[in-house]
């Protein structure tokens, strides 16, 4: 109980004192002028001028700006084909494995070929028959022709009648359409035979690029159609990455430029490649058209279906007039800087810019050496006062810097606390 009324009387002395100090200093006291405070003491107020900011200055100078674009994608090769076969048939034997590399024309798999073999047999046969009728027809329309010309020198010397020398003639004509008969029927029977061949030779699945196995879906034994697609062959010998690029960009972009492609996989590695072809035309959903860069791939280090990133210069400007990117702020949706104006405050100066990258940013409307505002440009406003970095800052009404004032407030706080305590007594000793 003791306790819980000393607590009190020290309670009751502090709040007195506190209130004798507020309300004992007169209204026009010097020390609230400097203070600012309206009579508060050392618990500060509200609605104050905003204190002097530490800023850096920078100069507009002259110097090159290079601008790049920089697109992302995925790598392609330069051609992907499926290599189906031509006929339907079981699949006899499968010569490569995933990732092999072949050539152009390389057999990659033979399908059974049993029955196509019989048939070219046949067809060779009936081949070598229409060959035989035709040397025979070349051998009747011999004789039919010594026939007639003996037939009708008869004819002119009266020997033989008119009808005899007919019938001589018409079996020379019967023997001259037969010839021609067989003729035609060797033509179909060596065509017959070519046919047969080329379905023997498309029992082999051969590669129609160069490249390497992408791709390889099924085994010896297995049935295939002609829509059967079980092998891919990619070429990698050239890659390319495929981008879509906005539509304010796109004049920027040309046919021949050459761009700087980075992989995940090799970190910290360029490769060179060049912008192959440009969409003439821009996807109407999303108002972007696409472009081909093409890199050249000789050691087969890139690999299809890699994510890349592809840079290229797309304007190059030296001995322009250029700030720091940290200087240019917006000010009422303007762009302009932040100059050191008379009496050490921030004067906004409205710019037009142009050019830029990650450490400056081309300007028009100010003079070379002209010193604008860099780190801290970011919080000001107009009027504010500012302080360069490594001066001092301006002093305030009492004569010290805002630092300082705020220093003798804490003070003078502690010291209206001991007042309270002297008149508290016993209590203000404990």
């Amino acid at each position: 109980m003791k306790r819980v009324v000393i607590i009190a009387l020290v309670a009751a002395a502090l709040g007195g004192g506190w209130y004798f100090t507020r309300s004992s200093q007169p209204a026009g006291d010097p020390a609230q002028a400097a203070n600012g405070r309206g009579g508060f003491g050392g618990f500060g107020g509200f609605g104050g001028q905003r204190p002097p900011m530490t800023v850096e200055l920078a100069p507009v100078k002259r110097s090159e700006i290079v601008q790049n674009m920089t697109v992302v994608g995925n790598l392609i090769g330069a051609a992907t084909v499926e290599a189906v076969p031509k006929v339907s048939g079981r699949l006899e034997a499968v010569t490569v494995r995933l990732g092999d590399r072949v050539g152009r024309g390389q057999p990659l798999a033979k399908i059974e070929d049993f029955e196509i073999r019989e048939q070219v047999k046949q067809a060779q046969a009936s081949f070598e028959v229409a060959v035989a009728t035709i040397r025979q027809r070349e051998a009747d329309l011999k004789l039919a022709q010594t026939n007639l010309d003996r037939s009708k020198n008869l004819y002119e010397r009266q020997l033989i009648p008119k009808q005899t020398y007919d019938d001589t003639d018409a079996r020379y004509q019967a023997a001259l359409a037969q010839l021609d008969l067989a003729r035609a029927q060797h033509a179909q029977a060596q065509a017959r035979l070519e046919e047969l061949r080329i379905t023997l030779s498309n029992t082999v699945i051969a590669s129609p690029v160069s490249g390497f196995i992408g791709k390889r879906a099924l085994d010896p034994g297995a049935w295939v159609t002609p829509s059967s697609a079980f092998i891919s062959v990619v070429d990698i010998g050239i890659v390319r990455l495929v981008a879509n690029i906005v539509e304010k960009d796109l004049r920027l972009v040309r046919t021949g430029m050459v761009a700087d492609v980075e992989v995940d996989a090799f970190p910290g590695e360029k490769f060179k490649g060049r912008v192959a072809n440009v969409a003439p035309v821009l996807d109407p959903a999303t108002r972007t058209a696409a472009i081909e860069v093409e890199i050249d791939n000789a050691a087969f280090r890139l690999k299809p279906g890699m994510y890349a990133k592809v840079s290229f210069t797309v304007e190059h400007r030296k001995d322009i007039l250029t700030v720091p990117a940290n200087a240019i702020v917006d000010v009422g949706g303007k762009k302009g800087v932040f100059l050191l104006a008379e009496g050490n405050v921030a004067k906004f100066s409205p710019v037009e810019i142009g050019l830029s990258d990650a450490a400056k940013i081309e300007v028009a409307g100010l003079s070379e050496g002209t010193r604008v505002i860099t780190t801290g440009a970011a919080a000001l406003r107009e009027g504010d006062r500012i302080v360069p970095l490594g001066q001092d800052g301006p002093t305030d009404a009492t004569g010290g810097t805002g630092r300082s004032g705020r220093g003798s407030r804490g003070r003078s706080g502690a010291g209206a606390g001991g007042n309270a305590g002297q008149r508290g007594g016993g209590a203000g000793s404990l």
